[in-house]
């Protein structure tokens, strides 16, 4: 589903600010895979997802997605194979528009757009439909501003409508990272419900190594743009804390200060 070939990305070259933010990444990740992505701050994790999602254009490398070379489209044509779920619950919705309204612009992702009435009937009942999977009572609000709904709330719709029109890639840029733990854990699970059912090509990113651990089929360390570490299925499975940190030490030949640096 995706390909990354030799993809090199330095920002600010040629100035004393000059960062290799990803080092000849080579990378294949099949359809149906569910990837969670760790590593230190500034090893490249945000930096993978917006190479993938089109937020630049690598220096060098190719990338395909679904077989089309996407390498040098921009980021809103490469929106109609794509969907991400932000870290910052605010971005992903429009805020002064209600529930029914931003999902009825979610179900056009990839649509042509013309002149007919924003949300019919028919919209209406799916909608209630797909909110009352969340349990949240969201499917009593669809008149709400969704301005008005929790941070949990927020995300949860989001996911709900990053995933209205099934993407090929489902990107999850550290989605939980401003939720509290209880929210934080009913989004993750809401998140694997999601993946698993519609069998979606996921790459999340995430700080948290029991998280890493114990969501998706093959797990990725990255540091300094790099892939240090890459493990899927059984020997996934059989991993602990213990051995990720095993890994990055054994990989650097070094240890860090506080294991914080590298994942909490």
């Amino acid at each position: 589903m995706i390909t990354l070939e030799n993809i090199t990305k330095h920002f600010h070259k040629g100035s004393v600010n000059e960062v290799l933010a990803l080092d000849s990444i080579n990378l294949n990740i099949a359809e149906g895979d569910f990837v969670t992505v760790i590593g230190s701050n500034g090893a490249g994790k945000s930096t993978l997802l917006n190479c993938i999602a089109g937020g630049f254009f690598p220096d060098t490398g190719t990338l395909t997605i679904a077989k089309n070379n996407v390498t040098g489209w921009p980021e809103h044509k490469r929106a109609s194979l794509i969907a991400r779920v932000f870290q910052d619950p605010l971005l992903g919705t429009c805020p002064d528009a209600t529930l029914e309204q931003n999902m009825a612009l979610a179900s056009l992702r990839g649509k042509r757009r013309g002149f007919a009435r924003g949300v019919k009937a028919k919209d209406r009942i799916r909608f209630r439909a797909e909110l009352k999977k969340l349990s949240l009572g969201l499917d009593e609000r669809l008149l709400d501003k969704v301005g008005l709904l929790s941070g949990g709330q927020r995300q949860a719709l989001t996911m709900l409508m990053a995933t209205m029109i099934k993407p090929e890639v489902l990107l999850l840029d550290e989605h939980i990272a401003a939720l509290d733990p209880k929210t934080a854990s009913q989004i993750l699970h809401l998140t694997q419900e999601i993946v698993v059912s519609q069998k979606l090509t996921t790459l999340m990113i995430t700080h948290n190594m029991k998280h890493a651990i114990s969501f998706g089929n093959r797990l990725i360390m990255l540091h300094q743009g790099r892939v240090l570490f890459d493990v899927q299925g059984d020997a996934k499975k059989n991993l602990t804390v213990k051995d990720l940190l095993e890994q990055f030490y054994k990989a650097q030949g070094e240890e860090l200060a506080m294991d914080s640096m590298l994942l909490s």
